[in-house]
């Protein structure tokens, strides 16, 4: 609330005004509008990306792998059973017979989408199993 201080004629009498001041206000709102005038393009990713194959040293082989496939309509095979999402845990607990510090090595077919792998990987982290290794083709180093 503010007093305004005029010449009325008494010095005594202070008169109330009832206007909002509003500079803070507008002062927040800038602020905000730069804020989301910078964050905006970088929230946005349209970058079209085709992922190399890798060129790392392969891991040494283990002496028993343990190798999920996702096959190109989806379906699960530990090893060479054939199994659902569901019933994955389980498969898992009778084969590492209860290992779950074992590493599971998931393969999955180039025409498997993202959400898909990203599922069953969620499916394995659910079941206990945290070690999880990717199994790609090797490519040829570039000079």
């Amino acid at each position: 609330m503010g007093a305004r201080l005029g010449s009325s004629g008494s010095d005594d009498d202070l008169t109330e005004t009832h206007e909002i001041n509003v500079t803070p206000f507008i002062d927040v709102v800038l602020v905000l509008l730069i804020i989301f005038m910078v964050a905006a393009p970088l929230a946005t990713v349209d970058v079209p990306v085709d992922l190399p194959a890798s060129t790392a040293t392969p891991t040494p082989r283990p002496d028993k792998p343990l190798f999920l496939t996702i096959q190109a309509d989806k379906t699960l095979s530990l090893g060479d059973t054939t199994t659902t999402r569901e019933a994955l845990g389980a498969a898992l607990d009778a084969a590492t017979h209860g290992d779950k510090t074992q590493r599971v090595f998931l393969r999955a077919d180039k025409t498997v989408d993202y959400g898909a792998l990203t599922e069953v990987m969620n499916s394995l982290r659910a079941a206990g199993y945290l070690k999880i290794g990717l199994v790609g083709l090797e490519a040829a180093p570039t000079p």
